[in-house]
């Protein structure tokens, strides 16, 4: 007899370990920043690190595709988290024997930002079938992966800020390497391989991978992202909001710390109430599923949670204010991530997955180098408090759209494209 009752340790297992590996980036994500500041001073330099992470990161998810279904979604997750673990490792003992000049961190967290890449545009396919075999709706286990990166910012950021100010950044470093190991083990005792197909398809038929099949295949999912003006539209507008809130977290927030509250704690505290804020967030999308309005609930959780943490960086020095600034707006903004992830699932055709969502993760992340290089010129050419309203401003401008153009108002109107993953009735 066939077994039909739910199996929950698979999805449960990925989601653990992006849990942990995603509280160890967090971790870097301060202790990397304030390494670079106490040895050179520079916020260019600090920009110029952050962009040499993710420039690599963007550019494997919007390239990786073919080769991970290729490979295998399971595989691709563990060899990328292995070699990140190996990278970062060699940037704690340089860092901790005093010889790490700056081109070689560079080269490594460019190392580690690259196989991450590979890693993620791997592990977003095997959220819908990993679903099917737990019978919840895509939107419950959108709203719990992204939860885990959540809750991975809301003890991660402030254990950084008080690691870095206790054992130092290397240490620090140490235990983001550590973090990809866990994470490693995790996925290949709990999660099956999987496959972002319909039972009735077979991805053993799919050509051999040479150059032609490679970009041949990068093009048809790039075909399709274009064919969808939602899908564009939701794009255009995260790569904007992204690379100003990677100028937040990559600089201004740092230099906040550093340059007015003179302290590495006051960092990772606000980054920290911006985590529990988004956690709250995106457990209350998962909760209520798909009872929420798509539409008016992305649309205003959008503008409420996006431009606010800026004026307050500009205009205060408390780190209580500030604190409870970014935790508000973390709230309104973990409630979209569930609603996004369930509008990919549905519109965009298993097959294609792997292609379409790392084409379109990667446009997303487009602006996200950018921004810690525009973030590094904007604090030190006009400083921070001008950066701040500027960008601000533009956030600001930019998250009225979903409330202004009939585009977003597909939203609510969620049709599964052909070949789309179903899900069984959703478990209580």
């Amino acid at each position: 007899m066939t077994d039909i009752a739910p199996r929950r340790t698979p999805l449960l297992g990925l989601i653990g370990a992006y849990l942990v590996s995603g509280a160890g980036t967090a971790l870097s994500a301060i202790a990397i920043p304030w390494l670079v500041l106490v040895t050179t001073g520079s916020a260019v330099a600090t920009g110029l690190v952050g962009f040499a992470e993710m420039a690599p990161y963007v550019l494997l998810q919007a390239t990786a595709g073919p080769l991970v279904d290729r490979v295998g979604l399971r595989r691709t997750f563990l060899i990328g988290n292995l070699v990140a673990a190996a990278a970062v490792f060699a940037v704690f003992l340089l860092g901790a024997l005093h010889d790490l000049p700056l081109g070689a961190l560079v080269a490594l967290v460019a190392v580690a930002g690259a196989v991450r890449g590979a890693a993620d545009a791997a592990s977003t396919p095997m959220i819908p079938p990993l679903a099917r075999l737990a019978r919840w709706s895509d939107e419950r286990a959108v709203g719990l992966y992204s939860g885990a990166n959540r809750a991975a910012l809301l003890v991660g950021m402030p254990l950084a800020g008080v690691l870095v100010a206790l054992v130092g950044p290397a240490v620090t470093i140490l235990i983001d390497s550590l973090s990809f190991l866990c994470a490693v083990v995790v996925v290949a005792a709990t999660v099956p391989r999987v496959q972002p197909t319909s039972e009735s398809e077979t991805p053993a038929a799919a050509p051999r991978l040479g150059p032609r099949a490679y970009f041949a295949e990068l093009r048809e999912g790039l075909r399709f992202l274009r064919a969808d003006r939602l899908l564009l539209s939701l794009m255009a507008l995260i790569v904007l909001t992204n690379l100003l809130d990677q100028a937040m977290s990559a600089v201004f927030l740092p230099v906040w710390a550093h340059d007015r509250v003179h302290d590495a704690v006051a960092f990772g505290a606000v980054g920290g109430a911006s985590g529990l804020g988004m956690l709250a967030g995106v457990l209350l999308t998962a909760w209520l599923g798909r009872r929420l309005p798509r539409w008016l609930t992305f649309a205003c959780c959008t503008l409420l949670a996006s431009a606010p943490p800026f004026f307050a960086v500009a205009g205060w020095t408390s780190v209580v204010a500030v604190a409870a600034v970014f935790f508000v707006c973390g709230v309104f903004g973990g409630v979209p991530n569930p609603i996004i992830g369930a509008v990919q699932y549905e519109r965009v055709p298993a097959l294609l997955q792997t292609r379409v969502l790392g084409a379109m993760k990667a446009s997303a992340y487009l602006g996200v180098p950018f921004g810690s290089l525009l973030g590094g010129l904007l604090a030190q050419g006009v400083g921070l408090t001008w950066a701040c309203v500027g960008a601000g401003m533009v956030m600001l401008l930019a998250t009225i759209a979903p409330l202004v153009f009939p585009v977003w108002r597909q939203l609510d109107r969620a049709a599964p494209a052909p070949g789309s993953p179903r899900l069984g009735p959703e478990a209580a």
